[in-house]
């Protein structure tokens, strides 16, 4: 730390009691300076050769026979003003980065300028800050926290403008003219805490372009925004470099903000904290990630900020949705709401993904051919898109939980990804099994409308084997399952994949052929939920399907076997669809069956499915409606 002394003479005040002090001098004392509960005996000559705001009092104080002269009001109190008259008196004044700020602002109010005397303190100071704690980081960083104290003095002084400058200035310098020695918060190196062994007492490491981001925290939110700001207008560090700044100050100073939750004692003061560090994000998409955006929206959330904070935070997260993982956007509903989650937020972040190809397909008639090329492609990648839609798959999961969230939300916002293409709807089938499953009394329709996001064909063999046992199903879906199991196992056994059975396409367009016509409503009978003994049927009747085609295509050769199991599979599945033995009780009236789901007895489906497979390629959406 940079100090200067000042005066020469070893002497100091003399203390009589907390509230009296004496200039040691054999001189008799003939000016009392007043300054609170504290009273200063000292002599005019010294004072009032230096002091042009004394010189008034004590003029004023003569005409009224008093020797006294209150200054009550001076910046610092008792201990700026001994600075000050010490240095009046001749006597050693230790100046320094802690007292510097408040020595000036008390010399201000004292008027110790030139024009009262050559080489006053005002002077002396200036030259001091200029020279010494303004080219020092640490010194000047202890300034400014100073500064707050003494405001709106001190900024009159422009004491805070000259350190902020001094503070961006040297952040920006080239890392190669940086050392270690300039940040005084190195906790995180292992050299510094004594705990790496190969430590031989040089640093060779890299300064970070980041070496100062953990120096700033120290300072309060106000005079942070006006050092970042400073930075930014200088346009010389990268936007990842001053995203990290921001992301450490929000660590630092939001407790509990990078667990994803705030424990706000004082609602106002972090409530500033979060406005300023969103204001404060560079526009650059990327500069801070995906997951620290969210926490920041959370925290918006939970301390009710406003509109225009979370729309702009909106915007931001749904450039770079593909980055998030699921428990980032499980946003939690304010206290008060009825559901859990905040789906509404989440749809509209997933808009404003989508929204990038939309706003890269304006074209701008300046813009030569090539160019509007290249913006009619879009932005977003499939890969992005893919990733984008898994992650919406997990988060339906999530939300499957609670118990009041609306049928509409999970559909609406299970839509909106509908259009991207994935190899396999495992996770959306686990999430429409979870919301079947935390949702036991929900409707016939509404089964059947959950289940007409997920396409059969696109579920792994281990979701087909779950979906088969799955009482929760609507009939319909356990032989869409069925069905398309076996065409998997006809094309990895090399027989071609068969033609949709006529009873299944019946299913698809919800046309039923004249052995249904004794049923009174078949359409619910199809949606009800399957039985144990209706799964077994059905799983009975195609175990012997899939047994007669292996035996009879042992005895052809290559194009038989394609003829044969298309004939088969069609016809047995036919027969299957018209059996009165399997659907006797399908064709019969329910009963007291109504609109409640099966036993709940099936094993949930996040127990049973790997991740899902990448192998397989995307096909065209089918519905099983």
């Amino acid at each position: 730390m940079k100090f200067m002394k000042l005066g020469s003479k070893t002497d100091s005040f003399q203390i009589d009691g907390n509230d009296i002090r004496y200039a040691a001098s054999e001189l008799v004392t003939d000016i009392v300076v007043v300054i609170g509960d504290v009273k200063f005996h000292l002599h005019k000559f010294p004072l009032l050769s230096k002091c042009a705001c004394l010189q008034k009092l004590v003029a004023t104080s003569t005409e009224d026979n008093s020797n006294e002269a209150d200054i009550s009001n001076i910046p610092g109190g008792p201990a700026s003003f001994e600075i000050c008259a010490k240095f009046c008196y001749g006597m050693t004044v230790t100046l320094n980065a802690y007292n510097v700020v408040v020595a000036r602002c008390a010399a201000e109010y004292l008027g110790m300028h030139e024009t009262t005397e050559k080489g006053n303190l005002i002077y002396k100071i200036d030259v001091f800050l200029s020279s010494s704690i303004f080219r020092s980081w640490k010194d000047s960083i202890i300034v400014l926290q100073s500064t707050k104290s003494l405001l709106p003095l001190s900024e009159d002084l422009k004491i805070v403008s000259h350190c902020v400058e001094a503070i961006a200035t040297k952040a920006c310098v080239d890392v190669s003219k940086v050392d270690w020695s300039y940040t005084y918060n190195r906790k995180k190196l292992p050299e510094e805490n004594g705990n790496d062994p190969s430590w031989n007492g040089v640093n060779n490491r890299a300064v970070p372009r980041d070496w100062w981001v953990e120096d700033l925290c120290e300072l309060g939110i106000d005079l942070y925004k006006r050092v970042i700001m400073n930075i930014k207008t200088k346009a010389i560090l990268p936007s990842e470099v001053i995203g990290e700044a921001l992301k450490a100050y929000a660590y630092r100073r939001l407790s509990g903000f990078s667990k994803g939750m705030i424990q706000c004692a004082d609602v106002l003061k972090y409530g500033t904290v979060v406005d300023t560090i969103d204001w404060l994000l560079p526009v650059e998409k990327g500069c801070v990630s995906c997951s620290f955006l969210l926490k920041l929206l959370k925290a918006v959330i939970l301390l009710d900020s406003g509109n225009i904070v979370k729309e702009q935070l909106v915007r931001k997260i749904g450039q770079q949705l593909e980055e998030a993982s699921v428990n980032d956007i499980l946003l939690r509903t304010p206290e008060g709401e009825s559901t859990t989650y905040d789906v509404d937020t989440v749809h509209k972040i997933v808009e404003e993904f989508f929204m990038q190809n939309q706003n890269a397909e304006i074209e701008s008639p300046e813009e030569d051919q090539e160019i509007q090329v290249i913006r009619s492609t879009g932005i977003l990648s499939d890969a992005s898109k893919l990733m984008v839609a898994k992650l919406i798959d997990g988060y339906l999961a999530e939300i499957a939980k609670d118990p009041k969230l609306p049928l509409s939300k999970f559909v609406d916002l299970a839509e909106l990804v509908s259009g991207i293409s994935r190899p396999a709807h495992d996770g959306l089938y686990r999430a429409i099994d979870m919301y079947l499953k935390e949702h036991p009394t929900i409707s016939k329709s509404e089964r059947k409308k959950i289940c007409k996001l997920m396409d059969c064909r696109k579920l792994s063999v281990d979701a087909c084997k779950h979906a088969v046992q799955n009482e929760r199903l609507p009939l319909r879906v356990v032989v869409q399952v069925l069905f398309f199991e076996q065409v998997r196992v006809a094309a990895s056994s090399g027989c071609s994949t068969p033609e949709l059975p006529k009873g299944l396409k019946d299913l698809k367009y919800g046309s039923h052929g004249s052995s249904r016509s004794a049923a009174t409503n078949p359409e619910e009978d199809w949606d009800a939920v399957a039985t144990a003994e209706e799964l077994k049927a059905l799983k009975g009747e195609l175990a012997a399907l899939r047994l007669s085609n292996g035996m009879g295509g042992s005895e052809r050769n290559g194009g038989d076997i394609k003829t044969g199991f298309e004939k088969a599979a069609i016809g047995k599945m036919k027969g299957m669809l018209k059996s009165k033995k399997i659907f006797a009780k399908l064709w019969s009236s329910k009963g007291g069956q109504g609109d409640n789901s099966g036993s709940d007895s099936s094993d949930s489906l996040g127990s049973v499915i790997p991740e899902e497979a990448k192998s397989t390629p995307s096909r065209k959406r089918h519905s099983v409606s």
